[in-house]
């Protein structure tokens, strides 16, 4: 038989090493292929698609501004520099303001109503309700702690009964605020529970209340995700509702050296829209602050740390039929990591500290083909002829698959590719072992010549992880993770949603989550 090449790799793996000639406390793991970042101009930056920079260092200099353009899946930033990184500028993840409806806007009718983006790897706000005879209902907020979307009461033709609501004026109420490091306040009525007359006399008592979004997450920040998005107030006779703000972003920022901040490191929430104007709809809620985590050997400086919450849009006069005010999102989360901090200033919110921890979590699931015919994997593979069978190979050969964090039962399909001619494909029995370390096998033949393996199982996850990762797919819950691997080429993920969509991630979305 002549050579086969087989190909693999069922996840990112993230070696973490010194750079030569350092003697630092503590390794990003960064391998230096994106060189020096150092803006001289206001820049966008265009996160690639696992969302990770490697960087040799970091320079942001006094006024430069850097902020970043979402990937497809709305990954976190993620950067990590061999030497030192230095803010003297503003790195800005902030979660976008809702624009101002009616008289509380710009004139610009267009815009009336929509959410603010959230930062990267943070969640949009929820839309506005629209006006006129729609009187619809705001949008919730996005994200994991979305804020509850303002409603609107219409005034029914009141029955032959006291207990009514007047049938004069309805009522609108705005967009409850994203949570994320604490729960968001509950959009109330201020001050006595509202007591409204009905056509014949008597009157009707009610208590209304538009819950503020949970907060969620945990002050490790692992996993790392953003803030979530204000919902969007209702919308009234004349003007639609507020959008709700935009939650913050969230970054991992590990160097080797020191990370030293005098100008801006920014992840709040945003402000949801303002309404103002006879018969305008309820104001946006506002948008929680997000998620910054350092990690370096040192870390320094005094300037503002920021991910605070997204206040809440403003009812302006006139509006007698919007008797409920939106709420402020929720604080978000700050976590700092150093072998050594001298950084005296406080951030907002307080951050959490500790000695330096591991930047991606170990537990990512992966799917590897371990051995061929009785020949072991290479441990760096090039994906060419990365396995040589002996020319008395007779088939059929076992194909050995490893597994880690996959659950046991599931089983491994295995597709042989050949050089020329169609693929094949066989299922192998179950895997065995234990969800932490899973070992499968199956017979397959394999034709002469050049072949490429691929390796793909499929399992099924728990309701909690599927509706985390509904942000990352269409904002429809995951069912099932699928893992694709193929050696020498690219990691392959694949989020199942329980209606059969399919969305591709990277793999490093997953070690980010702590998936």
């Amino acid at each position: 038989m002549k050579p086969y090449d087989r190909s693999l790799a069922g996840a990112m793996a993230l070696a973490f090493a010194l750079a030569p000639g350092l003697a630092l406390a503590f390794s990003s793991g960064s391998t230096g292929t994106d060189g020096a970042f150092t803006p001289t101009v206001n820049t966008e930056v265009q996160l690639p698609p696992s969302g990770i920079f490697n960087y040799t260092s970091v320079n942001i200099p006094v006024g430069v501004t850097v902020t970043y353009k979402k990937n497809s899946a709305n990954t976190p930033v993620v950067i990590l520099a061999s030497g030192d990184v230095t803010i003297a500028g503003t790195l800005d993840l902030r979660g976008k303001n809702a624009p101002g409806v009616g008289a509380g806007g710009d004139g610009n009718q267009g815009d009336d109503g929509q959410p603010g983006a959230g930062g990267p790897g943070g969640f949009d706000g929820g839309k506005g309700g629209g006006a006129l005879a729609n009187f619809t209902f705001g949008g919730a907020g996005v994200g994991p702690g979305g804020g509850s979307p303002g409603f609107f009461i219409p005034p029914p033709i009141p029955p032959a009964t006291t207990n009514c609501i007047n049938n004069s004026q309805g009522f609108t109420t705005g967009g409850a605020g994203g949570g994320f490091g604490a729960a968001a306040t509950s959009v109330s009525f201020p001050g006595n529970t509202p007591t409204v007359s009905c056509n014949g006399g008597g009157q009707f008592t009610f208590t209304l209340s538009v819950p503020g979004g949970a907060g969620y997450g945990s002050s490790l920040l692992q996993p790392l995700i953003g803030g979530s998005g204000g919902g969007g107030g209702a919308g009234y006779s004349t003007f639609d509702g507020g959008g709700g703000g935009g939650g913050g972003g969230a970054i991992v920022m590990a160097a080797s050296g020191t990370v030293t901040v005098t100008g801006s490191l920014l992840a709040d929430g945003g402000k949801g829209g303002d309404t103002a104007g006879g018969g305008a709809g309820g104001a946006g809620g506002g948008g929680s602050g997000g998620a910054i985590r350092i990690i370096a050997t040192t870390i320094a400086g005094n300037g503002p740390i920021s991910g605070q919450s997204g206040a809440a849009g403003a009812n302006g006069p006139g509006l007698t039929g919007s008797v409920f005010s939106a709420t402020a999102g929720a604080p978000g989360r700050i976590r700092l990591e150093a072998d050594t901090i001298t950084r005296t200033a406080a951030t907002t919110p307080l951050a959490t500290s500790d000695v330096p921890g591991n930047i991606f979590l170990a537990n990512v699931p992966t799917l590897t083909i371990a051995r061929v015919a009785g020949v072991t994997a290479p441990a760096n593979p090039t994906g060419s002829a990365d396995i040589t069978l002996p020319a008395s190979t007779t088939n059929p050969v076992t194909v050995e698959f490893a597994t880690v964090n996959v659950p046991v039962g599931n089983t491994v399909r295995l597709t042989v590719s050949p050089q020329n001619g169609s693929p094949t494909s066989v299922v192998s029995p179950a895997i065995t072992g234990s969800t932490a370390n899973g070992v499968a096998s199956v017979p397959v033949n394999l034709p002469v010549g050049p072949s490429v393996l691929q390796a793909q199982t499929t399992f099924t996850i728990v309701a909690a992880v599927g509706d985390l990762l509904r942000y990352y797919a269409g904002n429809e819950q995951v069912e099932q993770i699928e893992l694709s691997a193929i050696f020498g080429g690219p990691s392959s993920v694949t989020l199942v949603t329980v209606s059969g969509k399919r969305y591709e991630v990277p793999q490093a979305l997953l070690a980010a989550l702590g998936m």
